[in-house]
């Protein structure tokens, strides 16, 4: 029984979508939307080509690579500027204020710096996830409970030690939200990337589609997209949920 409740909500929300997706298909017509069936099955005819392949694993490679980075160093960022006070105080308003700059404008000089190929596509992508990231975790640390710091120095710990055995176990719950949201920020900052200066991927073809009004191509990249960001987001916030639930 509590199985079915836990499925109830998620599966009236899709119900729901899928509603309004198909009223919304009746009251603009083929000209701008696709039906919920007639995208699955071309999204599914989609899959069916060898040539859409390269462009999904060169999509996949460069978002693994900018999740990796993201990660790596905004919990290294957060870490360091939430353990220690006078650097968080210096250097937390500049990831602010860095975060509330359009990344699009960012773009450019990354293409200086990296060129065409799929760096500047893993950079911008990183770009997008390292800084909520790091401001989780900076707010993580800096509410770990002062008892376990004390603690750890009771028990000589290094600094290290005090970061792997007693920081990062207390601040988990909290970092792992961070990195929920910065996997969906990095895959935006990725697809976009492949959308203003790329050869491949799945943000190239939607951009090539959108210039060819190919509508069908359109819908079915995006559901895809939606698709997969549903399903990780779902599996994360299960995840962070337990984390939560254990402190």
């Amino acid at each position: 029984m509590s199985t079915l409740r836990a499925w109830r909500g998620p599966v009236l929300m899709i119900v729901g979508l899928l509603s309004a997706w198909q009223a919304l298909y009746w009251i603009t017509g083929d000209i701008a939307l696709r039906s919920p069936a007639d995208t699955i099955r071309h999204s599914w005819a989609l899959f069916q080509r060898p040539a859409m392949w390269p462009h999904i694993r060169e999509t996949a490679t460069a978002f693994s690579a900018a999740i990796v980075i993201a990660v790596t160093l905004g919990m290294s960022v957060g870490l360091t500027l939430g353990f220690s006070r006078l650097a968080g105080q210096v250097f937390e308003p500049m990831l602010v204020a860095l975060y509330s700059v359009p990344k699009v404008t960012l773009y450019p000089i990354l293409l200086l710096m990296f060129g065409l190929g799929i760096s500047a596509k893993i950079a911008f992508g990183a770009l997008h996830g390292f800084i909520p990231i790091a401001l989780f975790t900076i707010n993580a640390v800096r509410n770990v409970r002062p008892i376990l710091i004390k603690t750890g120095r009771v028990l000589n710990y290094d600094t290290s030690d005090l970061v792997w055995r007693i920081l990062i176990p207390a601040a988990l719950p909290e970092i792992f939200s961070g990195i929920r949201i910065g996997l969906a920020l990095t895959m935006i900052g990725t697809v976009l990337g492949e959308m203003f200066a790329s050869q491949r991927g799945l943000g190239y073809l939607l951009m090539n589609a959108i210039g060819l009004h190919d509508v069908d191509l359109i819908m079915s990249i995006t559901f895809v997209l939606i698709v997969f960001a549903a399903v990780v987001s779902s599996i994360l916030l299960a995840i962070d949920r337990r984390l939560h639930r254990r402190v």
